[in-house]
């Protein structure tokens, strides 16, 4: 029997007074926090929340977020992170779809849809995250609850809301026991996180890649998270400076904005960096290569989805590092392709990477369809296309449902990417497939250039075209000023896809 909430309790008395949470100069310390949470899950009892109810939560990073975030596991009821950009639409879906029946939210779009949903709504005003006035009305007046409520290791902690690519977002149910036992992973495994780390807080918490390797990792290990509430690279090497983070978390945009903003100033000092880790989307070889002659800290690429907790599989600091890799399973996890009939691919071949261990979710919320689909025989089967090298390193190709088939050829976008990206005059780049008459698909790229660059379709073409097989190089280039991004930063290849309205 556990309850994710319990490692704030443990912490709390083992490290009291050192600092959870930080956000500029405000600071909470792990017994501050662990008494937060605890009043706040009395003010949910009170309000007649009950264990397994669902709570939902709309924060940016700001320090209310894990308040909430822990007092809602504490009362044993089950988190639904949403995010705090969605219109009224959506909320209800999530809100209706889940049966939440109480939401803290922000200004804005959440009371609407709350309304729409028929769901109680409490605002947090994001002008008074911070200080006894803020604590007073988040908290209320309620007896805490003096210890979490104990929950089994497979009930619901977390609903996670997939990205939904195709079709509505699915919410994938994470137990207490997957959350914990990925957050020790990415601690004992990983990281190598303790007491005095200091943790940059870019990712988004109500993505499960802050949440867990940022927010309930720090938890675990006793260590720091300083929080921005919206990634601005600028802004983000400032406060690494300031707080000597020790850590940071990124998707490849992150590493690419990073270096941008970071080209015209020779005076910043990030020395007190030890790891690095992207995650989310393939990392370009040569944003990589920058990144790590710039600032002088590695990065290690690794791999893991909503349903999986989501670490699955690293670049691990105390082995051999594979550039373009997605790294091997951490301990506990086991990882195969698979062909279309199950059985495992020939050696060198592309398979679809499936997934095993404590890390799977328990399902899909309400969808025992999608569910039997996406798990079978305790295996989850990804939608990932690698290959795997005699060391057992695993390498993405790319997602089966993005792979171009051009007459009959078939285009990884990601190899086309990398290629776009060693041209000096590139930011970023996305490859997608579109529909031919005769080919059935054809390849086009939209790009981002360098400010002040004349580069044009037909010499980027050209410079492709060199690289890469003929059917492989994108036909249409499309100049744009930036492409289309996720809360995370992932590039959204699906409203590349969609026609201008």
């Amino acid at each position: 029997m556990t309850n994710l909430a319990a490692n704030l309790a443990r912490t709390a008395q083992q490290h009291p007074d050192a600092v959870a949470v930080k956000l500029d100069d405000f600071t909470l310390t792990y017994a501050e926090l662990r008494d937060a949470a605890a009043k706040f899950a009395g003010k949910l009892a009170a309000r007649g929340i009950r264990p397994g109810d669902r709570v939902a939560l709309s924060q940016p990073n700001l320090p209310t977020f894990p308040v909430i975030f822990y007092g809602v596991l504490w009362a044993g009821a089950t988190v639904v992170p949403m995010n705090p950009l969605f219109k009224p639409r959506e909320i209800a879906y999530y809100l209706s779809d889940s049966g939440a029946s109480l939401m803290f939210g922000m200004p804005g779009d959440g009371p609407q849809g709350a309304q729409d949903a028929g769901t109680d709504f409490e605002l947090v005003d994001p002008s008074t995250s911070s200080g006894s006035e803020a604590e007073a009305g988040l908290l209320g007046d309620a007896d805490p609850i003096p210890e979490p409520v104990e929950r089994a290791d497979d009930d619901t902690a977390v609903i996670l809301y997939t990205s939904g690519t195709t079709g509505r977002p699915k919410g994938a149910e994470l137990t207490h026991h997957n959350l914990d036992d990925n957050a020790r992973m990415v601690v004992d495994q990983l990281v190598h996180i303790g007491p005095g780390d200091v943790i940059m807080g870019c990712l988004p918490l109500f993505h499960v890649f802050g949440l867990t390797c940022g927010l309930n990792a720090a938890v675990v290990s006793g260590a720091t998270i300083t929080l921005i509430p919206r990634f601005e690279p600028g802004r983000v090497l400032e406060i690494m400076q300031r707080d000597k983070a020790t850590i940071f978390q990124g998707v490849p945009t992150m590493y690419n904005a990073m270096l941008l903003a970071a080209a015209d100033q020779d005076d910043i000092d990030v020395s007190s960096l030890r790891t690095c880790c992207s995650g989310g989307a393939a990392l370009p070889g040569e944003v990589m290569r920058k990144f790590e002659e710039r600032f002088g800290a590695k990065i290690l690429e690794g791999y893991g989805l909503s349903e999986t907790s989501p670490v699955a599989s690293f670049n691990l600091p105390d082995k051999q590092r594979k550039v373009g890799s997605i790294g091997v399973p951490l301990q506990g996890v086991q990882m195969r392709l698979a062909q279309a009939d199950g059985s495992d691919a020939p050696k060198g071949e592309i398979g679809e990477i499936a997934i095993k261990g404590d890390l799977i979710m328990k399902g899909y919320w309400g969808r025992p369809d999608a569910t039997a689909e996406a798990v079978r025989d305790k295996w989850f089967y990804s939608g990932d296309l690698a290959t795997m090298d005699d060391d057992g390193y695993f390498f993405i190709v790319d997602r089966a449902k993005d792979m171009i088939i051009r007459g009959g050829y078939n285009v990884y976008p990601r190899e086309v990417e990398e290629v776009l990206y060693e041209h000096p005059d590139v930011v970023e780049a996305a490859v997608i497939g579109v529909p031919h008459p005769h080919y059935g698909e054809d390849v086009a790229a939209y790009v981002v250039r360098c400010e002040g660059s004349d580069l044009d379709a037909e010499t980027l073409t050209s410079y492709v075209k060199e690289r890469v097989a003929a059917y492989k190089y994108p036909r249409t280039i499309t100049f744009i000023d930036a492409l289309p991004k996720g809360a995370t930063g992932k590039i959204l290849k699906r409203e590349l896809r969609e026609p201008a309205k």
